[in-house]
C-alpha cells in the first residue's frame, strides 16, 4: 500500500474533536484505468451521484491540473447536484500520479477535511482505499459525522465497482 502522507501545507494539525474512517475495495481494472477515471471531474461527479455533485474552481477537469500545495478555490458542493449547501476550498496537498493524491482542505462546514486516496496493483486489478479525516467547525465533534461519511463512501465505492463491471460486487471493507 502506498504511503501518502503530503505536506500540511498552509493548513493546522487536526484537534482533539477530529474523527476519521477508511473505506478499500476491489476493482476489476487496471490501476491507470482507475486512475483516469477517479481524478476526472466527470467521475469524480459519477461517483457521488445522485447524493451530491461538486464544481471544480477555474475550469479544471482533472486533479493532474491542479497544482500541489496551493488553494485553487472553492468547489461548490450542491445536494441532489442542483442545491448549495457546503463549499470545499480546494487543496491538493500531495498526488502521485497513477499511485494517489491527499486532498487538504477547509470547507464551510469543516475547519480541516482531508482525503487520502490511494490505489495499489492487487491480483486482478487494484485495491482503492479512501482513508477521510475531518474535523468539524463550531466546536462540535467529528465522531456523529462517522456513520454518513462511512456510507457515502460506500455507496461511491459501490459506484466505482459498478463502472468497472465487477461481476460481484463486494461489499468495501470500512474501519
Amino acid at each position: 500500500e502506498p504511503n501518502l502522507t503530503g505536506p500540511p501545507g498552509r493548513l493546522r494539525a487536526f484537534g482533539p474533536r477530529a474523527a476519521s474512517v477508511t473505506v478499500s475495495s476491489h476493482l476489476p481494472a487496471a490501476r491507470s484505468a482507475v486512475w483516469d477515471r477517479v481524478t476526472t471531474a466527470a467521475g469524480i461527479n459519477d461517483e457521488m451521484r445522485p447524493i451530491i455533485r461538486m464544481t471544480l474552481p477555474g475550469g479544471i477537469d482533472s486533479l493532474d491540473q491542479v497544482p500541489v500545495g496551493e488553494l485553487v478555490g472553492k468547489s461548490w458542493v450542491l445536494l441532489g447536484g442542483l442545491v448549495p449547501f457546503d463549499y470545499d476550498d480546494l487543496m491538493i496537498a500531495h498526488l502521485d500520479e497513477g499511485t494517489g493524491f491527499v486532498e487538504r482542505s477547509t470547507m464551510g462546514s469543516q475547519r480541516l477535511w482531508e482525503h487520502v486516496r490511494m490505489l495499489a496493483d492487487d491480483d486482478q486489478g487494484c485495491r482503492l482505499t479512501d482513508r477521510l479525516t475531518w474535523e468539524p467547525r463550531l466546536g462540535l465533534p467529528g465522531r456523529p459525522l462517522t456513520p454518513l461519511i462511512r456510507r457515502f463512501f460506500r455507496h461511491r465505492h459501490s459506484r466505482l465497482q459498478r463502472h468497472f463491471g465487477a461481476t460481484l460486487p463486494t461489499a468495501p471493507s470500512i474501519s
